[in-house]
């Protein structure tokens, strides 16, 4: 199978891990050691501000930092993911593509809301992790759709938007597709 990074993975409406239902996961990475994501559209129950303050308590609380931090997924919940347009003065950000870089970085966190951020990103707590092969099988299973990752996706569309956007993307209607693999 050819390489999913940058790539949108949406989780079929019978998934059956409950955690992945209806989510729509950002590939940063997918190799022969297996496959990172960062899951787009489940909020938990902490704005960005929140978030931040708990880093620094001496960082203003901005109307700008209202937006919801997500799960990334299940994996290293303490651990901080800022997906973001691109911008050249963060030196510990990893270009994924042309229009998204990814860092872990607490430098760029503390710049959220001033005229250094970059103009668009969303932070993740967590990450989807996926050994070798694992992945493939799970949409051989039927379990998971792709489509290339869109900017609007990402930083556009509302949260509880995202996984219809992204399978509309598609141009097909999931409400009729079938759980069966294999057969007409």
């Amino acid at each position: 199978m050819e390489s999913l990074e940058n790539q949108l993975l949406i989780a079929m409406p019978t998934m059956g891990d409950p955690f992945f239902s209806r989510t729509v996961t950002y590939i940063c990475e997918h190799n022969d050691d297996g496959a990172m994501g960062l899951i787009i559209n489940l909020p938990v129950e902490l704005t960005l501000n929140e978030l931040l303050e708990q880093i620094d308590a001496d960082k203003p609380q901005l109307p700008s930092l209202e937006q919801q931090v997500l799960t990334g997924g299940p994996v290293a919940q303490q651990r901080g993911f800022v997906l973001h347009s691109p911008q050249n003065c963060w030196s510990s950000s990893l270009a994924l593509s042309d229009e998204v870089m990814i860092t872990t970085s607490k430098d760029i966190l503390m710049a959220l809301g001033t005229e250094q951020a970059p103009p668009q990103f969303m932070v993740t707590l967590g990450y989807a992790g996926w050994g070798p092969g694992q992945l493939e099988k799970e949409i051989a299973e039927n379990s998971w759709l792709t489509t290339p990752a869109d900017n609007e996706i990402l930083f556009e569309t509302p949260i509880e938007q995202r996984w219809q956007k992204a399978t509309a993307k598609l141009g097909i209607d999931l409400a009729h597709l079938s759980s069966e693999v294999g057969h007409a």
